[in-house]
């Protein structure tokens, strides 16, 4: 192998097109990290390569929605947030391909238009695209009008550049002072390996199907390589730097952008930039490359090349509120995936909030962190959940809600864990106590000796002197409530806890705790399809000045995947007991989610936010607490608050999910009875402080 020409000590910088934008003369195509060339790769190590090529000067970093999809916008957003990252590169990203029922679409309307570039700026966690392109023409759309809706709100800097693989033709480019992006200069990893590289070509690698990669081709494309690797070991440079350095000397208007996974590769495509070639031997590579001695096509079976692109003329589009009625037939033919639904942007700071009426502050959104430890399935690695609980700190989420019951004990362990190191001081703290395994069965207590040393294990348990909000998770109906709250009233006056909540409490055990000591939240289950508390409850909290929060806003994932949810989860799953997953049900709860998710599509959004955003617009005074075990649904999560809703969006949205149409209790029926409609307690009368009524008989209340 010829040895490499080095790198150069900085890459020099480029015009790119005759409008202002100026990047590095050599780009790097993030594609092959994250899709389409085998199984994506170590996220770390690809974060790690990006902050290699950004401190080598490759500033040009080029990425698509549709690679992953998803997935590598999202890679990039995670390299950009390293401090300063971002202000240092040019970001170029794409739209306009999808997968939706496993086929690739095509779309340039400007619903979907907006709709992407939405999406992406949020994946990439930024507030403007440096370039913009569309990936492949929409032939259904006046190219006009696509280009018209590009350009708008500050959202991109730049949408007219060209993209052409290494084999493309150019001159009326040039011709507009329009700048070239060469992908795949060195022939899909061709000049780097030769015939050898399709050998070591995974299964998953899209190359394997292209025609000049097939047996009945390799043979005589091989010698191509062959040619240029001989003429690359006389200049003393490698033949993939020498067919880069064939691009680089067609003008100084033309960028590659090389694609790689490994550093020292990288530090080879830079080398390229420090080859001269004569005209003669510019002359000599292209008469290796003669249309005649390459075999096969590009691509296998594709349309859309820039040999089959025409739009139709503009005087042929038809305005009907910003959507052509072709486009939109074709909106209502295709069923997106959840996944690939365009998700709404997060915010950039998410926004606080008083919840309650007696001091609390919190984040608009909470994590709920239940099912990092218990109940959804086995426990997630503990490094994994320190990583996303401190990513939500980050971003502005700060109320983040446990229980001792959790795990039990590890979800307050793991939450210990990740307030080290002066997270606490940033966060909302609020647990719960109430529910207890004894003798392997569930029992409820809320007997003042129970509550006073279940605070003293959490206190314990999260390392930390006091609890921000701390609640009572179940109703013990052996005890009165005023003799619950008045042993957490104890516990405030000893500043343990700062803040008492309930959760699934009826009405008038709310006004009797109040009563005793003001309550600062009420925790339920809200969401489209758990409204029943919305009748007594919620009119109760609103009255007396108590916060809301409600869990499980997404149905128990239910509106981030639909009946797809059922298949994925485990047998340690509480929610496969759950009756409104159950077989009977599921088929018509489906039907919900199906309508839920066509109004996010038309919204530009998942039906995960789309039905957060349905919570959000309660009130002011309501924060969700989603739970999740992944950074991109956290996110994901985030977005929703972004999502605006009309009061006849919010209208349609209730009229999916009336209570006929809703099928199946919230619990089991074991669980049935420690709901709100079921948490009475007796009167204080009744109590006699020396009864212990968990080891004597408890006198029927009077």
């Amino acid at each position: 192998m010829a040895p490499a020409a080095p790198a150069t000590a900085a890459v020099r910088r480029v015009k790119l097109g005759s409008q202002g934008l100026e990047v590095s003369a050599q780009g790097l195509g993030c594609m092959g990290m994250s899709a389409f060339h085998g199984p994506s790769k170590p996220e770390a190590d690809m974060v790690a390569l990006i902050h290699h090529a950004v401190a080598a000067g490759v500033t040009l970093l080029d990425t698509a929605d549709i690679y992953g999809p998803h997935a590598n916008e999202a890679l990039l957003g995670k390299a950009l947030q390293v401090g300063g990252v971002r202000d240092n590169v040019a970001l170029a990203t794409k739209f306009g391909k999808f997968l939706a029922d496993g086929k690739v679409g095509i779309r340039g309307d400007p619903a979907y238009v907006r709709a992407a570039c939405e999406g992406s700026l949020w994946r990439l966690g930024v507030d403007c695209i440096d370039l913009y392109y569309q990936h492949r023409v929409d032939k259904k759309v006046p190219i006009e009008v696509t280009h018209l809706h590009q350009q708008s709100e500050g959202l991109m800097r730049y949408t007219l550049s060209l993209q052409f693989s290494s084999s493309g033709h150019y001159g009326l480019e040039t011709e507009l002072g329009i700048g070239i992006v060469a992908y795949s200069p060195l022939g899909r990893g061709f000049f780097s390996g030769g015939a050898k590289l399709v050998d070591s070509l995974p299964d998953h690698d899209f190359r394997k199907n292209l025609p000049r990669f097939q047996p009945e081709n390799l043979e005589k494309n091989a010698k191509i390589f062959d040619r240029v690797n001989a003429m690359a070991m006389r200049k003393g440079c490698t033949a993939a730097q020498l067919a880069l350095a064939w691009i680089h000397h067609q003008g100084d208007d033309v960028c590659p952008i090389p694609g790689t996974t490994k550093i020292e590769n990288f530090d080879q495509n830079v080398g390229a930039l420090s080859l001269e070639l004569t005209r003669d031997e510019m002359a000599e590579l292209e008469s290796y490359t003669a249309a005649a001695d390459v075999h096969g096509d590009r691509y296998a079976q594709m349309a859309n090349t820039w040999k089959d692109c025409e739009t139709p003329p503009l005087s042929s589009w038809k305005e009907d509120d910003g959507v052509n009625q072709e486009a939109a037939e074709r909106n209502r033919s295709i069923r997106f995936r959840p996944a690939m639904a365009a998700a709404a942007p997060a915010t950039a700071a998410v926004r606080r909030m008083k919840l309650g009426s007696q001091g609390l502050e919190v984040s608009a959104q909470g994590l709920g962190c239940m099912g990092m430890s218990a109940f959804y399935g086995p426990p997630k690695p503990e490094p994994d959940m320190v990583a996303l609980i401190h990513h939500a700190v980050a971003t502005g989420v700060t109320l983040l809600d446990t229980s001792d019951i959790y795990g039990p004990h590890t979800n307050e362990l793991l939450l210990g864990k990740a307030l080290q190191g002066g997270v606490r001081d940033k966060v909302e703290l609020a647990t719960k106590f109430g529910i207890a395994f004894e003798d392997g069965k569930r029992d409820v207590r809320g007997d003042p000796a129970y509550v006073r040393a279940a605070c003293e294990g959490s206190l314990r348990r999260l390392g930390v002197d006091s609890i921000d909000l701390y609640y009572q998770h179940r109703v013990d109906k052996k005890v009165p409530i005023e003799v619950t709250i008045g042993e957490l009233k104890k516990l405030v006056e000893e500043g343990k806890i700062k803040y008492i909540g309930l959760s699934e409490a009826s009405a008038s055990t709310i006004r009797r705790a109040h009563a005793v000591h003001p309550i600062t939240a009420v925790q339920l289950e809200w969401s489209l399809w758990s409204r029943d508390v919305e009748e007594d409850i919620i009119p109760t909290c609103r009255e007396l000045g108590i916060g809301i929060v409600a869990y499980s806003p997404l149905g128990r994932g239910f509106f981030s995947a639909g009946a797809k949810l059922v298949e994925s989860l485990s047998d340690q799953d509480f929610r496969k007991h759950i009756p409104r997953f159950q077989q009977e049900n599921l088929e018509k709860n489906a039907e919900i989610f199906e309508r839920v998710n066509a109004m996010a599509a038309r919204k530009g959004c998942t039906p995960s936010q789309l039905a957060l955003a349905w919570v959000h617009h309660q009130g002011s005074d309501v924060c969700p607490i989603p739970g999740t075990t992944k950074i991109e649904n956290l996110n994901q999560n985030i977005g929703a608050l972004s999502v605006k809703l009309t009061p006849e969006e919010m209208a349609e949205l209730e009229s999916y999910a009336s209570t006929d149409d809703v099928r199946g209790d919230r619990y089991p029926q074991a669980m049935a009875n420690t709901t709100w409609q079921n948490s009475e307690t007796p009167p204080l009368s009744s109590w006699k402080a020396h009864i212990n009524p968990y080891v004597c008989e408890w006198p029927e209340p009077t």
